[in-house]
């Protein structure tokens, strides 16, 4: 996601961490590369020029003038304001959602048609029922669309929330207010109201969300909108935010866009938090947005908290300490070992999206190889895995010409990936070796080269 404006403001950074000293020359240099970044990823003119005359206020302040390495100050003062742009200077708990109510708490998920509205709800849905452990129950106040509120009912199951049924002959208003009778007898924290959106902004649809906004007075009033449509979506929260008292911004398809202005320029229009992106179709691929960590994933500095919570919920622990434990204890590392490492990987989102997490050296020390085809070698070769007998999982030594072609039929590939995939196997299997003697550092050093598509 804003892969050229990170990669420009990467190499601005990286020229201003290398000034020993500044003068208004190369001040004024960084920040029209700045401002040209800004502009080119269609963040608003009114931002930019805030943003700009902060920075420039600051970096001729004594705080950067006065340091013993001003570049590496101005650096800070860069990240400080972005993170002020995108919602920082509101306070941390300004992105957090509220549930300061009698239960239920009502969030109104309002927006365009087409901005990725209901399946962001079923998102939502998974989101606080697992990371903040609510009893979630969704509805679709949308008669107008066709197969909207199937749609709805079909997400909220796949991430195991409750869903309230509607009709498209019902009133949205009696819908809501229905739903909301219902949380309360069943005990639901969270009611989630997914309302109609057009597919440009007119006064019927406004006066019809007022009206439900109204009957429900919903503790969070969420604005949904489409990351990918630049400017358009600045006018559509301005109009969003004078008919609606919204109270956060939830920005979706943040991982389709390079440019990703909408992300800079919502917050500064609205005057509300972004609180959560969208950044995978997957129902799990919704963040909590949070100013100063996107601030240093945007200057290229990476985001590894997210990292190391993308590790916390994909990684089994268990199954990580029985495997370690049965190393250390003179176990054998087999297949079966081998397909759940593959498998753990899978579950952190992939390597395209562990990468993007990462400071902007390490991306580039990683910008020659291939991350979707380094994912779909991954799921061949669990493929090829799921081709063998538990004996020949257990014991692969076993695995010779015959159950090679056997196996490679069974796959649908060639033999050759076989002896690829065994051929891997053994190099995971000698670092094994080399964890249960203690030597960490030579099997760190063994691992350049092993994963796939990162040769």
């Amino acid at each position: 996601m804003l892969d050229n404006l990170t990669q420009r403001l990467a190499k601005v950074v990286k020229t201003m961490r290398g000034e020993a000293r500044l003068t208004e020359a190369n001040t004024a240099e960084m920040l029209r590369e700045v401002r040209l970044a800004l502009l080119e990823a269609d963040v608003a003119l009114p931002a930019v020029r805030e943003f700009i005359a902060k920075v420039k206020e600051k970096a001729l302040g004594e705080e950067v003038i006065g340091s013993l390495s001003p570049g590496q100050a101005l650096v800070g003062v860069v990240q400080k304001e972005l993170a002020a742009l995108m919602g920082a200077d509101l306070g941390p708990e300004a992105s957090q959602l509220s549930f300061a109510q009698q239960p239920p708490a009502v969030i109104l998920m309002a927006g365009l048609q087409g901005v990725g509205k209901t399946t962001t709800t079923g998102k939502l849905a998974k989101y606080l029922k697992e990371e903040k452990k609510k009893k979630v129950l969704t509805v679709s106040a949308d008669v107008y669309r066709p197969a909207a509120i199937a749609q709805l009912e079909s997400v909220t199951k796949q991430v195991g929330a409750d869903f309230f049924p509607s009709t498209a002959s019902d009133k949205p208003v009696d819908i809501a207010k229905n739903a909301i009778d219902w949380a309360k007898k069943h005990y639901h924290d969270v009611v989630i109201v997914d309302t109609a959106g057009r597919l440009a902004i007119d006064e019927a649809m406004m006066q019809e969300i007022a009206a439900v906004h109204a009957a429900v007075n919903p503790i969070e009033t969420l604005f949904v909108v489409d990351a990918m449509v630049g400017q358009d979506a600045i006018n559509t929260a301005k109009a969003f935010n004078d008919a609606l008292p919204l109270t956060g911004v939830i920005l979706t398809k943040l991982d389709g866009d390079s440019r990703g202005g909408a992300a800079l320029s919502v917050r500064h229009v609205t005057g509300k938090p972004i609180k959560f992106a969208g950044v995978s179709e997957k129902l799990d691929g919704l963040e909590a947005f949070d100013p100063a960590r996107m601030a240093n994933r945007v200057l290229g500095m990476g985001d590894i908290l997210a990292l190391v919570e993308e590790a916390r919920k994909g990684v089994d622990m268990k199954a990580a300490a029985d495997m370690a434990n049965k190393i250390k204890s003179g176990g054998k590392f087999d297949m079966n070992d081998f397909r759940a490492q593959l498998a753990q990987m899978k579950k952190m989102g992939g390597m395209a999206g562990l990468l993007d997490k990462l400071p902007a050296q390490f991306q580039q020390a990683a910008s020659g190889a291939n991350m979707d085809q380094a994912e779909k070698q991954v799921r061949r070769m669990c493929g090829i895995i799921d081709s063998m007998t538990p004996l020949e999982r257990a014991k692969p030594e076993l695995i010779k010409a015959n159950r090679k072609r056997r196996i490679a039929a069974g796959a649908g590939v060639q033999v050759q990936e076989v002896n690829r995939m065994l051929t891997q196997y053994e190099q995971m299997n000698t670092m094994m070796k080399k964890l249960k003697g203690g030597g960490l550092m030579k099997m760190m050093r063994g691992m350049k080269g092993m994963m796939p598509g990162m040769r």
